[in-house]
């Protein structure tokens, strides 16, 4: 590693320490709230179903009334982790089949209890949580991972570097500060700015290339996350339209959020991505002609960036808007199954929200197209 790179990874390091700082050192605006989570009266662990005793799908004739629409599987399982970890029990799990979501075991399968313990720490009860999907959650990560580095190389761990960058400041940051009562849009931006600073430094290194995709980046979320403000309020969006919102507006009352914002908050987020990646690519073959034809002229240098520009929107403003549609297609779905008419659609609290999020990012990656250009004229002419 030469000297320059060991700079930029110090430099990294400081970025990310001090806006971590900035970030724990808010003080939350809100009394706090009696956080006792459910872990306090059970333990959750991981087990596997060593053996089904009954279960009544093999029973021919079934009771009537309600007793019909219930299924009943004994079984043994064994705990796998935890403080009660190799003791064997023999649980019920009862299904009401008139449910849309429910749990059917089978032998060897591997599944997440909730154990209830009594002040000896004792076990008194035993019921299946959910089945256990976190090998597949970890396999997944693992061929990314891998796919990225065989791909990528040494830009690859860049990249994987960057992406945990991203994560560690969302969540130790970001979400915390929104916790605390503070705006989430601001919040958001100054999360936007370290990681935009981060992920360039990597990915690009300190040069004018790099500041001119960082500034033209966040110009770019800063537009999107301007229209949406402006055109949510304007049209009463209150944040709420998704059930995850209202569970907890719901049940942390005493927190008193500002939805709305954290709505927001979402759409810059969502469009950092693309936004970053059309400003570097733009930039990089700006700084790419300037390095061929040194005597290019600002109006050349326009015309040919917003002519790379024209190719990119197109394909990443669909990339972007697609990844909405895809995450509201239930919702699409719902609304044909009802035959609903296209003036309740179109006036949905739930549907304006969806189009503010996906319109509002894509306003913001197609405005960043000019911006980098002008940037990188602005740059070039104070070279």
């Amino acid at each position: 590693m030469n000297k320059k790179k060991i700079i930029e990874v110090c430099l990294v390091i400081v970025i990310l320490t001090l806006g971590l700082a900035f970030f724990i050192s808010l003080k939350s605006k809100f009394p706090e709230v009696d956080s006792k989570s459910k872990e306090d009266t059970y333990n959750l662990a991981k087990a596997k179903v060593l053996k089904i005793h009954y279960d009544d799908l093999d029973v021919k004739e079934k009771p009537d009334g309600y007793e019909k629409y219930l299924r009943k599987q004994e079984m043994d399982i064994q705990i796998l982790d935890g403080i009660h970890k190799g003791e064997k029990f023999k649980i019920r799990n009862t299904i009401q089949t008139v449910e849309v979501y429910y749990i059917v075991v089978k032998e060897g399968e591997k599944i997440i209890v909730n154990m209830t313990e009594d002040q000896d720490g004792e076990v008194t009860s035993i019921h299946i949580y959910e089945r256990a999907r976190a090998n597949y959650a970890y396999l997944l990560i693992g061929l990314f991972v891998i796919s990225i580095l065989i791909v990528g190389r040494r830009k690859g761990i860049n990249a994987i570097v960057s992406l945990v960058i991203t994560g560690i400041v969302i969540i130790k940051g970001l979400l915390p500060s929104i916790l605390k009562g503070y705006n989430p849009v601001l919040m958001t931006l100054i999360s936007c700015a370290i990681i935009i600073a981060c992920s360039l430094i990597l990915l690009i290194g300190i040069n004018r290339k790099s500041i001119t995709a960082a500034l033209s980046t966040l110009g770019g979320v800063a537009i999107a996350g301007v229209i949406a403000m402006i055109v949510g309020s304007s049209a009463y969006v209150t944040g709420l339209a998704g059930e995850h919102a209202q569970t907890i507006a719901f049940t942390y009352k005493d927190l008193n959020l500002d939805f709305r914002g954290i709505l927001f908050a979402g759409i810059i987020i969502g469009a950092l991505g693309a936004v970053m990646d059309v400003c570097i690519s733009i930039t990089s073959s700006l700084y790419e002609m300037m390095d061929i034809k040194s005597d290019i002229t600002p109006k050349q240098l326009m015309k040919s960036g917003m002519n790379i520009g024209k190719d990119i929107i197109g394909t990443m403003s669909n990339t972007l808007i697609l990844a909405y549609v895809g995450g509201a297609i239930q919702l699409i779905l719902l609304l044909m199954v009802l035959n609903t008419s296209y003036t309740q659609i179109i006036n949905l609290d739930m549907m304006m929200s969806e189009i503010v999020t996906a319109l509002a990012g894509s306003i913001g990656l197609v405005w960043s197209v000019p911006l980098t250009i002008l940037l990188v004229i602005l740059f070039r002419e104070k070279k």
